[in-house]
């Protein structure tokens, strides 16, 4: 099964192209449902949050107070990375088995949609990378328009986050959400031409026979491993 990793800047549209691919029946694993199910009452990580932060983290019914949280790691490095180090395992844990649960059932391909894809280094392990792209300006205008926001506020949250050209050279597929809802549209069912393509008839033989899958996917990781090793020089090259 071919793996892809779906991720972009606040207000791309990243969430849009994720909603389009849902309503065309694309398998979609979804990062940011998953991290609030990990911590869902009853879960071992937020039993680990309860003894690492205090009780004071839980609303009185014993679900997760985020905005308290928030705060208390929002100043605090060693904080934060204490609840990075009980939240992540636990979302990257859940996203492997819904992963596995769609291929078990046989589909061609799947989509990961990780807003922290290149931050967190999962672009390594997925088979292609897309990336929603808007330029600087674009982003801007729409995340002071879609949260009503000053200039100033929406500058400051998009300055504490990895540029979206940043991330444009780890993409293997840039979707360019610079023009209509019409033209979006037009690009995401471009995008599951491409991927159907790319999936072609290998899925059958790697669901069929795993030891097949397993060197399709080495193969793959490894061909994107030297291709982002080639785009690193380049790019320092032109320094």
């Amino acid at each position: 099964m071919l793996v892809i990793g779906l991720t972009g800047g606040i207000a791309t549209g990243k969430s849009t192209v994720s909603s389009l691919l849902k309503a065309a029946r694309v398998p979609i694993v979804d990062a940011d449902i998953i991290a609030r199910q990990v911590v869902e009452p009853g879960t071992s990580a937020l039993a680990q949050i309860q003894t690492t932060f205090g009780n004071e983290v839980l609303f009185p019914d014993g679900s997760l107070d985020r905005k308290k949280l928030g705060s208390i790691i929002f100043n605090d490095e060693v904080k934060r990375k204490q609840l990075n180090k009980i939240v992540h395992p636990a979302v990257r844990k859940a996203m492997l088995w819904q992963m596995l649960g769609y291929w078990i059932k046989g589909y061609k391909y799947c989509v990961m949609d990780v807003p922290l894809l290149i931050e967190g280094g999962l672009w390594q392990w997925v088979g292609l990378v897309v990336v929603v792209y808007c330029s600087d300006t674009l982003q801007l205008q729409r995340l002071m328009q879609r949260d009503g926001s000053t200039r100033e506020e929406a500058s400051a949250r998009l300055g504490s986050q990895l540029p979206i050209a940043q991330k444009v050279p780890y993409a293997d597929i840039v979707i360019d959400n610079s023009g209509s809802e019409q033209e979006l549209d037009d690009h995401v069912k471009g995008l599951i031409r491409r991927l159907e393509d790319k999936a072609g008839w290998t899925w059958r033989l790697s669901w069929l026979f795993p030891p097949f899958g397993l060197l399709s996917a080495f193969w793959t990781l490894m061909w994107k491993w030297i291709k982002q090793r080639k785009r690193n020089a380049t790019h320092m090259s032109s320094r």
